[in-house]
């Protein structure tokens, strides 16, 4: 049963992992690549790419809430706390998902819409544009911060427990 709960553990971080790395590095920068954009005009490249960004948000919450909930089973059926930064790091990891998918995204998303929607106005335009680079940015960074934590906390699962007296593995 632990080693089933274990390999879930394990399981559900290599698969967030992965699909966290693939995006960052392959998805992402393929929609503005040149080949794309030779098949589709840099909006529809951007908004495309907020529809993958939207369901990577759904997708980076199942994960971060089935990594907590096996965390607390495994507390519950073994006794053995987890360390206390390793609770802050899957609480932190979870806050940058929330911060990054509920007022991140649907930010750019607006900026997006101004900075090519027919009606607005150069300078509008040009501001739209500032606040969306700056604001992509901070995403970026968001995106990077929960890769590295994934690695960290997916590192952290990989270590053998710590053996306690009549307990079988």
């Amino acid at each position: 049963m632990l080693q089933g709960m274990r390999f879930a553990g394990l399981v559900t971080v290599a698969v967030w992992l992965g699909a966290t790395v693939f995006l960052t590095f392959g998805a992402g920068p393929a929609f503005f690549s040149p080949a794309m954009l030779e098949v589709m005009p840099r909006y529809h490249a951007g908004r495309a790419a907020q529809v993958v960004q939207e369901s990577f948000f759904s997708f980076q919450l199942v994960c971060s809430w089935l990594a907590a909930l096996l965390l607390i089973v495994d507390w519950a059926s073994t006794g053995r706390l987890p360390q206390r930064w390793v609770l802050g790091l899957l609480a932190l990891l979870l806050g940058l998902v929330l911060v990054g998918g509920t007022l991140i995204q649907p930010r750019l998303r607006g900026l997006h819409a101004i900075m090519y929607a027919p009606n607005t106005t150069l300078v509008q335009k040009e501001q739209a544009g500032t606040r969306f680079r700056r604001w992509h940015g901070v995403s970026q960074v968001g995106n990077l911060l929960v890769l590295v934590g994934v690695v960290v906390y997916f590192w952290t699962l990989t270590a053998p427990p710590p053996s306690r007296p009549g307990m079988k593995y």
